[in-house]
């Protein structure tokens, strides 16, 4: 983002404000979400709410509405973090080297007899590429 700001190749401030738009919607679909979800206390579907960018934040909500019944929070993985895993991003860690596989460098060992090793059992890989 400080990189766009900085920029001096921009040619007017229309052009900056689309970059730092589509590079603020690249970051918001990296992360992951939190929900509130609702159920009256007679038992039927109540309010939802998201996103909230953490379990705090939803709380926080939740203490401040009353409208009575219970919640509870969900967490609404990333679409952006999926795709990275199975597709390949720009600067993203690395990937699984078997090409029908795709899963994230986090199931991959770190330690150090079976660096890089899979950890999946099903996935004949035997490392990542980065």
């Amino acid at each position: 983002m400080k990189a766009i700001l900085e920029d001096p190749t921009f040619e007017s401030a229309d052009q900056m404000a689309k970059a730092v738009i589509k590079e603020v919607a690249e970051i918001l679909q990296m992360r992951d979400w939190v929900a509130l979800v609702h159920t009256w206390a007679d038992g039927h579907r109540g309010l939802n709410f998201a996103p909230f960018g953490n379990s705090a934040e939803a709380e926080a909500f939740a203490k401040r509405m009353a409208f009575g019944g219970t919640g509870r929070l969900v967490r609404l993985h990333s679409p952006g973090v999926l795709l990275a895993n199975t597709t390949g991003k720009k600067g993203w860690k690395g990937y699984c080297l078997h090409p029908e596989c795709g899963h994230a460098p986090f199931t991959h060992s770190a330690a150090t007899a079976a660096r890089g090793a899979c950890q999946i059992p099903t996935c004949p890989c035997n490392g990542f590429q980065k």
